[in-house]
């Protein structure tokens, strides 16, 4: 154990609490001079029984540290990312800080649990420089598989740490921002004291593919589809790919429609944000039946099999509105967690039953990662030349290979597990004690 685990001005700690070890449930904290910054605040998904769970890290070590704490910062709009906030915020009660499309995500579950009069909620200029307590943030764009991505460089007296978040490097993302490598470089130029880094694609000895490049790939599928129907099957986040698919839609005179209340709440928050407009040729789930099928582009829900979710209704042919008839396509534009296999694999089986074509990453090229392969991480680290790198985000064998590739380019690696401290600065870095973590679930509604 590291003391009583509180840091002092004169060092620097940094302590998962979800998502070291493990995919999903992101919660890291950032300790210096008696506070406390948390960044992200996330959940993870699994199915059990037929049903799907939710389950987040456990925040204990965080809570008995209320009042020390200076607030949440989001990096970005997904699940893992932020969808513990309202779940975990009694427990916390400090500000929550992100940039505006993360924001109007955050607002809808907020108000869902009626936390609108008390959960402060802070919108961020990402353009702009905030400071919290003895943590200066200064927000860098990274591109992702969601909008306003970022990673942020969290400046102490002791040093500056670059935070990466998710991110890849993509010159033509569609929509949103690329990866801002010139700040990167202004402050590896500067000195970065650590990166704790992304480590999802750690093991892939290639860069994530471009989602312009994409777009060609699904564009030849929805012609290929011929009279028949097309359903793209997305991530609700991933509001790149859904502008991308209602595109295609207008340019075959297909008329999108949206399948899904968490994808429906996403395209508001897109909306919201200012990233699109209103679809002028969107037609509402209710009025499907009255489309020729040649005419039609749904956009779904349930990547994952989730019980419940729009195609997993649809593939049971147990959807109120949606049904669709053999030599219909259904393209899974997404890739399938590990874990959630066998629920892919029911949804695939019962839509091939009824004579569906279906389309999955294992049968053409319609999905791209979001997530940084080795070749990515070699360039941010050639630009920030940390004097260490944290891998962080991944399972153990991301982790793993994260290191490995670090210690390759003659920088040294520190690979915590969720609960440890590991002391940033001074250094060298170490981990230095071990804290209580573990996992919640959350109560579902029946």
């Amino acid at each position: 154990m590291y003391g009583v685990q509180e840091p002092s001005g004169r060092d620097l700690l940094f302590v998962p609490l979800g998502g070291s070890g493990e995919i999903g449930m992101n919660f890291n904290m950032y300790g210096h001079d008696g506070r406390w910054l948390i960044v992200d605040c996330g959940i993870a998904f699994t199915q059990e029984n037929g049903t799907t769970e939710v389950i987040m890290p456990d925040p204990r070590f965080a809570e008995q540290r209320r009042d020390q704490l200076e607030g949440i910062v989001i990096t970005h709009a997904h699940e893992d990312h932020l969808g513990a906030v309202v779940h975990l915020w009694k427990r916390l009660q400090c500000p929550v800080y992100a940039t505006p499309f993360a924001a109007a995500v955050l607002r809808r579950k907020i108000a869902d649990a009626k936390l609108t009069d008390s959960l402060p909620l802070i919108t961020v200029d990402q353009d702009l420089p905030l400071s919290l307590g003895p943590f200066s943030l200064e927000f860098v764009d990274v591109t992702h598989s969601t909008v306003e991505s970022q990673a942020i460089l969290i400046t102490t007296p002791l040093g500056t740490v670059l935070h990466t978040g998710d991110f890849k490097l993509d010159d033509e993302p569609l929509l949103g921002r690329t990866t801002d490598l010139e700040a990167v470089a202004r402050a590896g130029q500067r000195g970065v004291l650590a990166v704790i880094s992304d480590s999802t694609n750690a093991t892939k000895e290639v860069a994530s593919r471009s989602e312009g490049e994409l777009v060609v790939s699904l564009a030849q599928q929805v012609e290929d589809a011929g009279p028949n129907r097309v359903a793209a099957v997305c991530f609700s986040s991933n509001i790149a790919r859904i502008h991308a698919l209602v595109r295609l839609a207008e340019q075959h005179d297909r008329h999108p429609v949206f399948v899904g209340r968490s994808l429906m709440r996403m395209v508001a928050a897109g909306q919201e944000a200012g990233y699109f407009g209103r679809f002028e040729t969107e037609v509402a789930p209710r009025d499907f039946g009255y489309l020729p099928p040649s005419k039609v582009m749904l956009i779904c829900t349930g990547t994952q099999g989730e019980p419940g979710s729009a195609m997993d209704r649809i593939g049971r042919q147990r959807h109120r509105d949606i049904a669709l008839d053999p030599d219909d396509v259904v393209i899974f534009s997404s890739k399938i967690i590990p874990g959630n296999e066998v629920g892919v694999e029911r949804v695939h089986s019962q839509l091939s039953a009824q004579r569906i074509k279906v389309v999955s990453e294992k049968d053409a090229f319609v999905h791209v990662s979001g997530h940084p392969g080795r070749p990515e991480l070699r360039r941010l680290y050639d630009l920030a030349r940390p004097d260490v790198v944290v891998p962080v985000h991944g399972e153990a064998r991301h982790m793993a290979a994260h290191a490995e590739l670090a210690q390759s380019m003659k920088l040294p690696a520190v690979v915590p597990t969720n609960g440890a401290v590991v002391r940033l600065a001074p250094g060298p870095a170490a981990v230095v004690g071990q804290v209580e973590s573990g996992r919640l679930l959350v109560p579902q509604r029946r």
